[in-house]
C-alpha cells in the first residue's frame, strides 16, 4: 500500500512539472517610451556667413547633442527686421520661444510687455556673471534678459601707422590737423560717450534733460572742428564708410565697436590694437555699452525650456566659442581670455562705459539731439542747438 501511494506522489509530481513546462512564459517587461524633446524656437539676427552665425551654429550643434530633451528650431532674421516682425507677432499672441538681441530697445519692450520677466526664473543660475551684464539686462530690478555678450564704441587703430594711440581728444584733434588719416563718428549714438569728458551731461539724475547746463555746447564745438578737418581731407566720415579703407591700411585710426572687429582683424592681422575712447578736458569718456543677451517671449509655453537654453548658450564654453570665432567680448568672468584684443575691450569697457539707460526718457535724447548735422553742415551754433535741443526735451510728454 505505502509502494503504491508512493507511486501515486511520483506521477503527480511529474505532472505537476509537465504542465508548468507548458506553460507560456510571463511576458518580459517593456521600457517607458523616451519622452519626444521639447521644442524650442529661437531667432537670431546674425549675418549670413559671418563669423557670428559660424560661431553660432558652432555651439547648437554641441547643444543637440549635450541637450537632446530639447529641440532648438532656428531661424535668422535679418537685424533690420527682427524686432519689428518680433513685436508683430508677439502681439498677435505667437513668435519665437527666444531671440538674442542687443540691449537697444530693452526698456521699451519691458513697459510694452513684449519680453518676459525672467527674474524668478532665472534665479541662483547667473554665477559667473558679471555684473555688467546682469545691469544691461535689468530694468527697475527686473531680469528681462540672459547676458551673453558686452559691446561699446573703443578707438581701433593700426600699430603700423600709430604706434602709440592718442590719450586725449586734443591729441586726436591735433594728429588730424597734422595730417593723420582718422575716422570720427558723429551719429549721436557715437558721440553720446563724449559729453561727459567735455563736463557735460544730457540727464541730471532725475532724467530731466540738462544738456544746456555747460560741456555738451563744448563737446559739439571740439566735434564740429574735427568733423570739418576730417571732411576736406576726405577721410571716411563713419563707420561704414571706413570700415574698408581702415581694413586696408589707409586710415590710421578709426571709432567704432567691437562688432567690427572681425573685419578689421581679417584685414590688419597682428597691426591691429584697440583702447577706450580718449579722455577730455573733463575726465573720461563714457560710451552707452550694449549687452547683448537671449530675451524670452510673454507667449512662450515653454520659458522654462527657453531659459535652460538661453542659460547654454552663454555659459563658459559657449561664451568662449563665440570670442575666438566671432570676436564677442563675454559676459562672463569665468571664460579664459588669451586674445590682447578682447582683453583690451575688457579693460577699456570697465574703464569708461556705462550701461545703456533704460529709462523711457531716453527717447527724448533720440528725438531732439540726433540732428547735430545742422552744427557740421549748415553751421547752426552749437550753443544755439544745444539750447533749442534742451528746450524741446523737456517739454516732451
Amino acid at each position: 500500500m505505502k509502494k503504491s501511494l508512493l507511486s501515486i506522489i511520483s506521477i503527480l509530481l511529474i505532472a505537476a512539472f509537465a504542465l508548468t513546462a507548458c506553460a507560456p512564459a510571463a511576458p518580459a517587461a517593456t521600457a517607458a517610451p523616451a519622452a519626444a524633446p521639447i521644442t524650442v524656437t529661437f531667432w537670431h539676427a546674425y549675418g549670413t556667413g559671418s563669423a557670428e552665425e559660424a560661431a553660432l551654429t558652432k555651439v547648437l550643434a554641441q547643444a543637440a547633442i549635450d541637450m537632446p530633451q530639447y529641440k532648438i528650431n532656428v531661424l535668422q532674421i535679418p537685424f533690420a527686421d527682427i524686432f519689428n516682425k518680433y513685436r508683430t507677432d508677439v502681439a498677435a499672441g505667437s513668435g519665437p520661444d527666444m531671440f538674442v538681441a542687443p540691449n537697444d530697445s530693452l526698456g521699451d519692450d519691458a513697459r510694452a510687455g513684449m519680453i518676459a520677466d525672467i527674474t524668478s526664473l532665472s534665479k541662483d543660475k547667473l554665477t559667473g556673471v558679471s555684473q555688467l551684464g546682469i545691469d544691461g539686462m535689468t530694468l527697475d530690478g527686473k531680469l528681462y534678459g540672459i547676458p551673453e555678450s558686452l559691446k561699446a564704441l573703443t578707438l581701433w587703430y593700426n600699430k603700423s601707422m600709430m604706434p602709440t594711440p592718442p590719450k586725449t581728444w586734443d591729441d586726436v584733434l591735433k594728429a588730424m590737423q597734422a595730417g593723420t588719416p582718422i575716422s570720427l563718428n558723429y551719429g549721436c549714438y557715437q558721440v553720446y560717450g563724449l559729453y561727459t569728458a567735455f563736463g557735460g551731461n544730457i540727464f541730471d539724475a532725475k532724467w530731466k534733460v540738462v544738456a544746456d547746463q555747460g560741456g555738451v555746447v563744448d563737446t559739439f564745438k571740439f566735434l564740429n572742428t574735427a568733423y570739418q578737418v576730417q571732411k576736406k581731407a576726405g577721410w571716411a566720415m563713419n563707420d561704414s564708410d571706413g570700415l574698408a579703407p581702415f581694413s586696408e591700411g589707409k586710415l590710421a585710426a578709426i571709432m567704432n565697436g567691437n562688432w567690427a572687429m572681425a573685419d578689421y582683424k581679417k584685414g590688419l592681422g597682428d597691426k591691429l590694437a584697440t583702447v577706450q575712447l580718449p579722455a577730455g578736458p573733463s575726465g573720461v569718456s563714457k560710451p552707452m555699452l550694449g549687452v547683448d543677451g537671449y530675451y524670452i517671449n510673454p507667449n512662450s509655453k515653454n520659458k522654462e525650456a527657453a531659459i535652460a537654453v538661453a542659460l547654454y548658450l552663454s555659459n563658459a564654453k559657449s561664451q568662449t566659442t563665440m570670442m575666438n570665432e566671432a570676436g564677442h567680448v563675454p559676459v562672463r568672468t569665468d571664460v579664459t581670455i588669451t586674445d590682447p584684443l578682447i582683453k583690451s575691450l575688457v579693460d577699456a569697457f570697465n574703464v569708461g562705459a556705462t550701461v545703456r539707460p533704460q529709462v523711457k526718457q531716453l527717447g527724448n535724447y533720440w528725438s531732439n539731439f540726433c540732428s547735430s548735422d545742422s552744427i557740421f553742415e549748415k553751421g547752426i551754433d552749437p550753443a544755439k542747438f544745444v539750447t533749442d535741443a534742451t528746450t524741446a526735451a523737456n517739454k516732451a510728454p
